[in-house]
Formats: C-alpha cells, structure tokens, sequence
C-alpha cells in the first residue's frame, strides 16, 4: 500500500528534466526582461510605430500583394518621414528659444532634460548643446574645436546615439510589421489556442493598442495640417506688428500636443495667442488687442471645439475612454520620462483588460471565461474582434422571420 502511494506521488512530482527546462526558461525571462528594461525607450518607441502604422500597412498589402513590400513602403512613407520631421521641428525650436531668450540658463538644462545627457561631463555637455542649438558655431571656434576634438567626438555620441534609438526604433517597427502573422500564429499556440482566456486578453490588448495609436497618429497629423493651415491664415491677415512665429513647427507641435486627449492643442495655441497678445500691447495699437481676441475665438472654435466633436470621432473610431487616457499621457512622462508618453498607454491598456477580462472572476473565484465582464463600453469586447458577436436585434429579426 505505502509502495502504491509512493509510485502515485511520484507520478505528480515534475521530472527533474522538466524541471530543469523551467528553471532554463525562466532565466531567459529574467535576461529578457533585463534587456527590454535597458532599452524600454526603443521597445515602446517601435511598438507605437508599429500598431499606428499598422492598418495603412494593411491596406497597402491588399494593393501591393505582399507584406514585406507593404512594410517596407509604410516605413519609408510614414515612419521614416515622420521621425525626420519630429527631429526638424525639436531642432528648430531649441534654436528659436536660443535666439529669443539668449539661451545661456534656459536651453542647456531644456535638452539635458530631453536627450538625457547629464551624465556626461559639464564641458561635453556644452559641446553637444552646440552642436544641437548652432552646428556652426562650432566650426567658427576654429583651433579651439581641434584642440578639444576628443571631447567634440564624445559629445557627438549623444546625437549619435539619438539617432540610432530612432532608427532601431523603426526597423523595429517595420520587423513587426512585415512578420506580425507569423507572430501571431507561434502567440496563439504559446497561449493556448484561440478559445483560450488568454488569447481573448491579448486580443482585447491588441484592438485596444491599434485603435488608440493609430487613431491619434491620423487625429495628430490632421491636425497638424489643420493648425499649420490656420497659423499661416492668422499671418497673412494679421496687422504689422503680429506675426506667429515658426507656422510649420508651432503646427507639427500643435499635431504632437493633439495626441493627448481633451487637451488637444490647447498647450501651443494659448501660448501663441498670448505672444500676439504681448505684441499687441507692445505695439499700442486697440485694433491689434481686438485681433487678438477674434484670433482666440477662431482657434478655440477652430483648433479645439471643431475638432474634438467632429474630427476626433471620425479618425478615432472605437477607443478607450479619452478621460482615461488622459491620465496616461499625462502621467506617463512624469513617471518615465519622455518615453513615458508611449509606455503608460500601453501599460494602462494592459492593466484595464485585465480588469475587465480577468479580474471580476478571479474574485468571485469563478472559472475564467474568455470574455469581459465589467465595463464592456469602454473598450474592445474580445468577442467582438474574434468575429464571434451577435447583435440582439440580428437575433431578434431571425427569430421573427421564422416565427412567420
């Protein structure tokens, strides 16, 4: 008898083989997990690039006939031009501030804070900030610069290293989005098949990602166009001595600051309508104070209340709850820094769809079931994305006609 139950025992214990693939698996997990965290900023920077490129990505394969091509051509007509433009504008901005405010205690700590350089030593950190601000004014420095050209290589590791974040960031992208099916597949195997709890999680996750992504890339870019349109329009009918300064970055700002709900471009065209309104006092002209006025009842309406009942809803589709999300991005850069702004969304999405999915059984100690119980219209319903939902009323009008 004592021999039966110890056979039985060990028929539950794990091998020790098995055991030892485990203890294999997990340290891999913890290698993983190490490296990610190292460069967390690349992995989210190419996660947003991925799931807001992700539907044009689509839509070119069903034209071009193949994934690979279709990725290619996303990332060379979205990826690469936007990044390029966000680095333009960064620049263009940091030497305006320069110029207008004479830069000295402002514009070091700004970019310290931004790139993350304040590690470096005080003298590479004036050399980079240069560089960035003013490349020529370093070639004006004559002998000093060859003197010092260790330093200047040094500093120059930053811009570098900048610019090498921004470019695995998007192979990244493109990676994923050339062999997302294949991913997919060897996903829904590793998670146990598609009827599976987790599969209905990491469905909801990916809807959730795709729609708050991309529809803020399309929401961000429309208006940018639209603010870029607007400033230039304020210009041209403005009196002499009001002008908006820098139209094409203070609208790709404007697009960038739509990206954050409720928001929208709140944050660069108050502050531009306070500059006119600084230039109007400064020029003494009454006329010039009541252009001003008419200029902020036109952004408001324009870049604000138009926008966010119209156009939002229209390039958004179906999404978390803006409120919701505002925290996240607001939050985010706090928290993280400037790659917060993509990692808290997508910690946030993770977080809520395991409320909604997992949670409620797991403390009512009930099975879990592949579907949402708690807060179905905030975001995606699983069902829904896996094609398995039934509109009541279809329901209704089936039972109907064969009732008749």
């Amino acid at each position: 008898m004592d021999r039966g139950l110890s056979d039985d025992l060990a028929a539950r214990l794990p091998s020790r083989s098995r055991v030892g693939w485990w203890g294999f698996v997990l340290a891999l997990g913890v290698v993983v997990a190490y490296v990610v965290s190292s460069f967390v900023g690349l992995v989210v920077l190419g996660l947003f690039g991925y799931y807001a490129t992700r539907p044009i990505c689509v839509r070119l394969q069903s034209v071009v006939n193949s994934r690979q091509l279709a990725a290619v051509l996303t990332a060379l007509a979205v990826l690469v031009p936007t990044l390029g433009i966000f680095v333009f504008a960064g620049l263009r901005l940091l030497q305006s501030v320069q110029q207008r405010f004479d830069g000295g205690g402002l514009i070091g700590p700004l970019i310290v804070r931004i790139i993350g350089i304040d590690a470096l030593p005080e003298t590479q950190r004036d050399w980079l900030i240069s560089l960035l601000v003013n490349p020529a004014s370093v070639l004006e420095m004559g002998g000093s610069f060859w003197s010092n050209i260790d330093t200047a290589l040094t500093a120059l590791q930053g811009v570098f290293g900048g610019l090498l974040l921004l470019g695995l960031a998007t192979t990244l992208a493109y990676v994923l989005l050339a062999n997302d099916a294949g991913v997919s597949e060897t996903l829904v195997e590793l998670l146990g098949g598609r009827e599976s709890t987790a599969y209905a999680y990491a469905v909801a996750v990916d809807a959730d990602l795709e729609s708050v992504f991309f529809g803020n890339l399309l929401f961000g870019a429309a208006m940018a166009v639209l603010a870029t349109a607007t400033y230039t329009a304020t210009n041209l009918v403005a009196p002499a001595d009001l002008e908006v300064p820098m139209v094409l970055v203070a609208g790709f700002l404007t697009g960038l600051a739509s990206l954050i709900p409720i928001v929208v471009g709140k944050l660069i065209y108050v502050p531009i309508v306070a500059l006119l309104g600084f230039q109007a006092v400064s020029a003494g002209n009454n006329a010039s104070l009541a252009f001003v006025a008419i200029v902020l009842g036109v952004y408001v309406l324009v870049l604000d209340i138009l926008p966010q009942s119209i156009l939002q809803p229209y390039l958004s589709g179906r999404r978390i709850n803006p409120v919701l999300l505002l925290f996240a991005y607001l939050l985010g850069p706090i928290l993280f820094g400037w790659y917060g702004f993509f990692l808290m969304p997508i910690l946030f999405v993770l977080v809520f769809e395991a409320i909604r999915i997992v949670l409620p059984e797991l403390l009512g100690g009930e099975s879990i079931q592949p579907e949402a119980t708690t807060a179905e219209a905030a975001v995606t319903d699983p069902k829904v994305v896996r094609g398995e939902y039934e509109d009541p009323s279809d329901a209704d009008e089936s039972d109907s006609d064969t009732t008749g």
